[in-house]
């Protein structure tokens, strides 16, 4: 059937419909260029990419496949304002009207695109973004807040990640709404209601994939400054792996997508197991050294008592007596021999002036009435009595006369 052969009596089929439809939109439009930013990019694993034109009222879908796309100076992104030249064409199978197109060419930056940039300039200079801000993520959380729709695929895998890695840690889900005006408000009093009651170890705010409209929540300023200011460590995991938001810039962590952030949150029981085995034997071993460290030591101790047993300290303290009784018995006799030398040198010295010794050799000592040594004659007189002591025995005597002192 051609489009000529058309008339209001012919009764079509749908694929005759389509058909007819997509030869009309071929031959009537032919080949255009359009102007659009770029939305709900992406690329299928033939190479082929699939995405929306769109301006402020109205959209297009378009595709590009695999050998134009690899002509292109640049890669396809959500919010890239392009001019897309190609042909206007319909997918028979969906009555989809579609842009088939055979080049890209950048047309400058898409509104969001800009505003994400322009954003996330203003905020790398304030610093907001530095590497040193950032907070180490707790080894093993006790507790997790997973701030996100309670509805949407993002929670389930988290979910599912967690208790399979290891379901011991307690998880409380905050819900909120992750795309539309009021998205940014809840996730911001989320964030800081969170924060403020400091129950949790660390904070997973987190959204499946989407355009970069279904993003945009998580670019707003409010909420990329309340990430930033939270005193617990937080973690952001924002669509696929290959979209970026600003939330996860100023993030102490960022989760390449929901289900990889909540791998990184957790440890694998497995790994845990492995690691208490090897600290149960590294405890083991050093029970071990310690064991054997006091059993040297109980020894040494043992060796000790048996020394200091209250027997053998007797028998020392005997030695000891022995050996002192030695020491004082020599010293005494050393000082009765030098007390006795010393006694004899004073009896010689005494008697050399003992009176008796001159006695000895005939002399005579004599005295006076008043026992009184006479030792010239000039002290007595005539009739004086005296008494003359001899070596043996005394005389008494009367003075007759008294001569005069010779003179040699």
């Amino acid at each position: 059937m051609t489009p000529n052969s058309a008339n209001s009596d012919a009764v079509l089929t749908p694929t005759q419909l389509n058909r007819l439809a997509k030869d009309l939109l071929e031959d009537a439009i032919g080949v255009v260029s359009v102007e659009a930013e770029i939305s709900g990019l992406t690329r299928a694993s033939s190479g082929h990419y699939y995405f929306t034109l769109k301006d402020e009222r109205a959209q297009i879908r378009s595709a590009l496949f695999k050998s134009s796309a690899a002509r292109l100076k640049f890669a396809p992104q959500n919010g890239l304002k392009v001019v897309a030249r190609g042909r206007i064409s319909l997918y028979e199978a969906t009555g989809s009207y579609q842009l088939i197109a055979d080049s890209l060419a950048l047309a400058g930056t898409g509104d969001l695109h800009q505003a994400f940039e322009e954003l996330k300039a203003k905020l790398t200079a304030e610093g907001l973004f530095d590497t040193d801000r950032k907070r180490a993520i707790p080894a093993m959380p006790r507790r997790i807040a997973v701030i996100t729709s309670p509805t949407g695929a993002a929670i389930r895998d988290v979910l599912s990640v967690l208790e399979r890695r290891f379901h011991l840690i307690d998880v409380d889900v905050v819900p909120v709404l992750v795309q539309g005006d009021q998205a940014a408000p809840q996730i911001v009093r989320a964030l800081q209601a969170v924060d403020a009651a400091g129950r949790h170890d660390v904070v997973l705010l987190t959204r499946g994939g989407g355009s970069l409209e279904d993003l945009w929540a998580f670019n707003e300023e409010p909420v990329v400054r309340a990430v930033a200011a939270m005193n617990t460590p937080t973690v952001v995991a924002v669509g696929h792996e290959t979209d970026f938001s600003l939330a996860e810039f100023a993030a102490d962590l960022r989760g390449p997508t929901p289900s990889a952030a909540a791998e990184l949150l957790v440890p694998e029981r497995a790994d845990l197991g492995r690691q208490l085995n090897g600290l149960q034997a590294r405890m083991e071993h050093l029970l071990q050294r310690r064991w054997q460290t006091m059993a040297q030591r109980l020894d040494r101790a043992q060796l000790r008592l048996s020394a200091q047993h209250p027997q053998a300290q007797l028998a020392k303290t005997q030695d000891r007596f022995r050996v002192l009784m030695q020491r004082l018995q020599s010293g005494m006799d050393h000082r009765l021999s030098l007390r006795s030398s010393q006694l004899n040198g004073l009896g010689r010295a005494l008697n050399s002036v003992n009176p008796l010794q001159t006695l000895e050799r005939g002399y005579a000592v004599v005295r006076d009435s008043n026992d009184h040594v006479v030792q010239s004659a000039q002290t007595v007189a005539r009739g004086d009595a005296l008494r003359i002591s001899l070596r043996s025995g005394e005389l008494l005597a009367t003075v007759t006369d008294t001569l005069p002192e010779t003179q040699e």
